[in-house]
């Protein structure tokens, strides 16, 4: 055989390795999918709400996963499994990428194959793939900026500095974190042997490009009075604010799976030192640059960091391939044994693969307690997986106190709640019940007002009854709900019926916002 012939083989062999690992992803994600027996995921929720309300920006975030959420609906409707497709997809391109990072990086099969089976088993990776956010499309977007910075360095075709600011104008787009990877691009151009590309226009052009993509949601935020940065204040003085910078740095090692820690530690050492992995040392820098802006920061939560990991996985694959393969065949088959291993053992922790019975014995047995990074009560499940149960309940004992109201009363009576959870379970659930939409006060549906209500009947979810009989000429304790599993604070809640509103709901209406 040839040099040629078998180079090519090789890059076949490769390309088939990569894609493999991709299917398995995907398939992994879509079987969850068709299983899942823990329901739609509180942000879900609010998601689809959002894509009802179609518009250049919202309090929490930019529009570029609502409309795709929007066009998915539309084409294939959202039911669960197809609500997942997206994320699931995206989490198949995002193993894809990392494969061919190693590529360009020089690795072979076994840096790929280990690359790649720490990127499926990373804990928050399998968390974020399997319910549909904006995180799923900003890891893939992140990953995918990485691999075309090492494309430019390889190849030095400055055309892809246009597809990078257009991956980055959509990133923004998509999530505002991905103004840390442009400082970290920006930091990694003047302290790397990059810093010649500064003297031509590409960057440049690429920076504005960004910029171009970020311009609408910087005009909606113009029009809101700086919304999303009210609630970053907001989120970070209130629910975040007691995470600390220890809780950041532990977090690191845990949520990306223990067994992968020296993967893309090493990873991380190859691109900051190795001079055979010199055309990715940005990459290096733009991650400990994001790091440190998150640890300033001091109250950011641990899987802000996870989209910069793609990179380190890569690298480590090819350090362990260059450490293990040749000279110790047994102790790298025994590193790919573990981390598939722990991979299986812990995915339940954040993908609901078992029964809840089955999943409180297995976390009982590891010594797992529930968590959350909001600072709230628990009970038996993580917030991660409560908020997945209790909302159709909701919905359904909403429309038996509507069912009462006489015909008169219906066609006025609108449903007010304090959450977009719960306001999103009345849209989404409340539809089969001929439910009117919900209202409230939590972060867009605030902005969205409170449409054509004129203060006659309102149907209050949750909440107390203080205050309600200052605002309302009468007040009824009309139903309770209550929901297993699910948050504390979304249990045993009272449902009002309030009748004739005292202020013009136009008055109130700016005294009520509720940005969190």
């Amino acid at each position: 055989m040839t040099a040629d012939a078998e180079q090519t083989r090789r890059q076949r062999n490769e390309l088939m390795l990569i894609t493999s690992l991709a299917l398995v992803k995907l398939v992994f994600h879509l079987m969850v999918n068709l299983v899942d027996s823990y329901g739609y995921f509180r942000d879900e929720l609010y998601y689809l709400a959002c894509a009802a309300h179609l518009d250049i920006g919202y309090v929490d975030q930019p529009p570029f996963s609502i409309y795709v959420l929007a066009l998915q609906r539309a084409l294939l409707g959202d039911s669960l499994v197809m609500l997942r497709l997206l994320p699931a997809v995206a989490g198949a391109a995002t193993v894809f990428l990392i494969g061919l990072m190693v590529r360009v990086l020089g690795g072979r099969m076994y840096a790929i194959l280990l690359a790649g089976l720490a990127s499926l088993v990373s804990l928050i990776y399998l968390a974020m793939f399997s319910v549909y956010s904006m995180n799923a499309i900003d890891i893939l977007l992140w990953t995918l900026s990485a691999y075309l910075l090492l494309q430019i360095e390889k190849t030095k075709d400055v055309r892809l500095w246009i597809l990078l600011g257009l991956t980055l104008g959509i990133g923004l787009l998509n999530k505002t974190g991905v103004l840390w990877l442009g400082f970290g691009l920006a930091v990694g151009l003047v302290l790397t042997p990059w810093r010649t590309w500064l003297k031509t226009p590409w960057p440049w052009v690429a920076g504005g490009v960004a910029l171009l993509g970020f311009l609408p949601y910087m005009f909606w935020n113009l029009q809101h009075d700086f919304a999303h940065l009210e609630f970053i204040r907001r989120a970070t003085e209130g629910k975040y604010a007691g995470i600390s910078r220890v809780d950041f740095l532990v977090g690191q090692f845990l949520i990306q799976n223990p067994t992968t820690f020296p993967i893309w530690v090493a990873g991380l050492g190859m691109l900051l030192f190795s001079k055979a992995m010199r055309q990715g040392r940005i990459l290096g820098v733009i991650f400990l640059t994001v790091a440190a802006i998150l640890l300033v920061n001091g109250q950011s939560k641990a899987e802000y960091l996870s989209a910069a990991y793609g990179p380190l996985f890569a690298a480590g694959g090819v350090a362990f391939e260059q450490w293990l393969a040749a000279r110790q065949v047994r102790l790298a088959r025994i590193l790919l044994a573990v981390v598939v291993a722990s991979g299986i053992f812990l995915a339940p922790v954040t993908v609901p693969l078992l029964p809840v019975r089955d999943y409180l014995d297995y976390a009982e047995t590891l010594g797992i307690q529930p968590s959350t990074s909001e600072d709230l009560e628990l009970s038996e499940l993580p917030q991660f997986y409560a908020d997945r149960f209790g909302w159709e309940e909701k919905a359904r004992a909403v429309a038996q106190v509507y069912r009462r109201l006489s015909p008169e009363e219906q066609q006025r009576a609108r449903v007010f709640s304090y959450n977009y959870g719960r306001c999103g379970a009345v849209d989404f659930f409340g539809k089969a019940y001929g439910l009117p939409p919900a209202i409230g006060l939590h972060n867009s549906y605030w902005i969205w007002g409170p449409g054509d209500f004129d203060g006659g009947v309102l149907i209050v979810l949750g909440g107390s009854e203080d205050g309600l009989p200052e605002a309302f000429e009468e007040v009824e304790l009309a139903g309770n709900v209550s929901c297993q599993y699910c948050m504390p604070y979304e249990n045993h809640l009272n449902i009002y019926v309030c009748r004739r509103l005292k202020t013009p709901i136009g008055e109130l209406w700016p005294r009520l916002k509720h940005y969190m």
